[in-house]
């Protein structure tokens, strides 16, 4: 059997290839670069809680605890007034902490890249192939070619191809898929410095801050890293307005004064690291600026694009190839990481067993889905938070009772539409049965509570996500079973004949309890760590047809065009160079133009072209061409020109 084919070898690529390995299917990840990462300070990554974890479970959890930091608290201020300020419980190591009250993982995103290159290192069903430059790609019903460029240039081939190369993704041109969507709808200049503020460990978003003049649409955010390090990012005026570097250091100087609360007790001796001179009074309020190491600077352009389709045939777009989001603090490497978790365990299915459309459509329903919804909601928000005008929070949002800074946090935080986790009520891989309702929706992602392994550990669960289907029954008391004999206690007998007998693997975990569970109820999770369903004690029947669900239906089928070989008809499942050049296009069976589920779109629509995609990191070129993300579905989500 081939291997699958990862084109780009960024954060979303090396963790889609590590977590194919952990299911046992080979990677070739082609990496255009020499495969050194620059080191950037100023550009950082936010995980919130569900990727953090996902990233973890590749190998990179040590990492996220040296180069990463978990802030105390979220402070939110306007003007010089505290509005909020939220307190974050550490990480409990029994899963006790409500996922809301967990602060998410800063760190620098060279940090991360480089601890998911080393797990990489470490995969013997993975490689990287550095100075490989994606130059072709073609289709039939076994696989798919692609031919680079560079040192290592060839013809390769592959099950399944994935392009996360980013925005300016050649894998998405080659598909001749559809990028629309809005160019800088945001503009931030961007600073990492190493000083002490007065709130050291908490991250804040400061809003009409008096040093900027207090405007209405000022705003300034300063997020801490490790070793006394902090990214602040201020919020630029709409336009094209050059950041010169000495308009930066006045911003620096700006916000640094308007946070001292007292002048430093040795201000007379101390020297600012930005040129050596001794700290300056700020403008306006005669404090201090205190000392600062400049270490790097940048300007953060953020677009708002959507890709039409997310798979054509055996390719697939994910990460920065298939969307860019960003505005009002979302995140969209979190979403990239999202997409590789959630299209890892289905072709790991598809590699091994073959796969229905049904359950390889299901990646671009649930996934394009989810980052519509997304951009839906920071689309509707835009006006609203940055025009100042109250009178569209009456006519667009009657009777709302979340104020602009609320709002203005959800993206940071995780929470609401800007932030929580996706919900993918509309799968296709939704099951035919409906159970008991608990406090987590079919569709939604499970709550990390702690749970019973099959070997007696107590683990979180999800430290146990990515390897299959979870069934966790609900048994209070079982703190007091003997862990030599649990197995055979209680429902755990017929639970697990019921398990045994299921169409794909599974593993059986017991918890205490679960928000909004009765006891004996049984939760089925799907490798992603999103619920399939709940069912009322063990019910064998109902629990194969959730599987069956789950799946797709892609046991025990008659072979379909595009489906991938069973192990059995699996040839050397090494990286395999010189593959036969197929029918150029998309492959068979591919699915219709609109898609399936949530976030499917129609045809291009009236007045939509293929706009060109700028960068999103710092510095990153804007695009001139702006058209509607998602015209198909909403009318909420515009083009510059409406």
């Amino acid at each position: 059997m081939d291997p699958v084919i990862v084109v780009g070898a960024g954060p979303v690529g090396l963790s889609l290839s590590l977590a194919l390995a952990r299911l046992g299917v080979p990677s070739v990840v082609l990496d255009e670069s020499t495969g050194q990462e620059d080191t950037r300070p100023a550009r950082t990554a936010v995980l919130h809680q569900d990727t953090a974890a996902f990233v973890g479970r590749l190998g990179c959890a040590d990492t996220l605890e040296s180069d990463g930091t978990r802030w105390t608290a979220w402070r939110t201020m306007r003007r010089r007034r505290l509005l909020e300020r939220i307190a974050f419980a550490p990480p409990a190591p029994d899963g006790a902490a409500p996922a809301t009250a967990v602060s998410p993982v800063h760190l620098p995103q060279h940090a991360l890249t480089r601890a998911l290159r080393a797990a990489l290192a470490d995969e013997k069903l993975a490689e990287i192939v550095t100075g490989s430059r994606l130059a072709g790609l073609e289709q039939d019903e076994r696989g798919v070619s692609a031919h680079t460029r560079g040192a290592n240039g060839t013809w390769w081939r592959g099950s399944y191809l994935i392009g996360c190369d980013g925005p300016r993704s050649t894998v998405r041109k080659l598909l001749d898929v559809r990028f629309p969507g809005r160019t800088a709808v945001e503009r931030h200049a961007v600073a990492a410095l190493r000083c002490e503020l007065p709130w050291p460990g908490e991250a804040l978003l400061h809003r009409s801050p008096p040093r900027h003049g207090g405007a209405p649409g000022s705003e300034v955010s300063a997020r801490p890293l490790p070793d006394g390090i902090w990214r602040l990012d201020w919020l630029l005026p709409p336009g094209r307005e050059l950041v010169t570097p000495d308009a930066l250091v006045a911003r620096i100087r700006d916000s640094l004064a308007g946070w001292t609360t007292e002048p430093p007790a040795d201000a007379a001796g101390a020297t600012g690291a930005d040129g050596g001179a001794a700290p300056a009074r700020g403008r306006g309020h005669g404090r201090l600026v205190p000392p600062y190491e400049l270490l790097d600077t940048g300007v953060h352009t953020v677009h708002h694009r959507l890709a039409r389709r997310w798979r054509r045939g055996r390719a697939f777009l994910a990460g920065d190839a298939a969307h860019l989001l960003g505005a009002l603090g979302t995140q969209g490497l979190d979403e990239g990481l999202r997409d590789a978790e959630n299209l890892a365990w289905k072709l790991g299915l598809a590699w091994h067993h073959g796969a229905s459309d049904v359950l390889l459509d299901s990646y671009q329903a649930e996934r394009r889905g989810a980052v519509a919804a997304r951009l839906r909601a920071a689309d509707q928000a835009l006006p609203l938070l940055r025009d100042g005008r109250s009178a569209r929070w009456r006519t667009v949002l009657p009777g709302a009772v979340r104020g602009r800074s609320t709002l203005l946090t959800d993206g940071h935080l995780s929470r609401g539409p800007l932030g929580a986790p996706p919900v993918y009520a509309r799968t296709p891989l939704a099951p035919p049965v409906t159970g008991p309702a608990v406090e987590t929706p079919p569709g939604a992602a499970v709550t990390d509570v702690p749970v019973t392994a099959s070997d007696g550990s107590v683990v979180r669960l999800r430290d146990r996500l990515g390897q299959g289907l979870l069934v966790v029954l609900v048994a209070p008391g079982t703190g007091v079973w003997d862990r030599r004999h649990w197995q055979s206690a209680g429902l755990m007998p017929r639970l697990t004949e019921a398990v045994d007998a299921l169409p794909m693997a599974a593993e059986i975990l017991v918890t205490e309890a679960y928000p909004g569970a009765a006891a004996h109820t049984v939760l089925l999770v799907r490798p992603d760590g999103h619920l399939v369903s709940a069912l009322s004690g063990v019910r064998p029947a109902e629990m194969a047809a959730c599987a069956d669900a789950v799946r797709g239906r892609a046991y025990g089928q008659e072979a379909e065009p595009g489906r991938a070989r069973r192990p059995e008809e699996a040839g050397d499942s090494g990286g395999s160079r010189d593959g036969g050049a197929g029918q150029r296009g998309a492959g068979a069976g591919e699915p219709g133009e609109g898609g399936s589920g949530a976030g499917g779109s129609g045809g291009s629509g009236a007045g939509v072209s293929d706009g060109g995609e700028g960068g999103t990191g710092a510095g990153g070129a804007a695009e001139s061409r702006s058209s509607a993300v998602d015209p198909a579905r909403t009318s909420m989500l515009h083009s510059e020109g409406d």
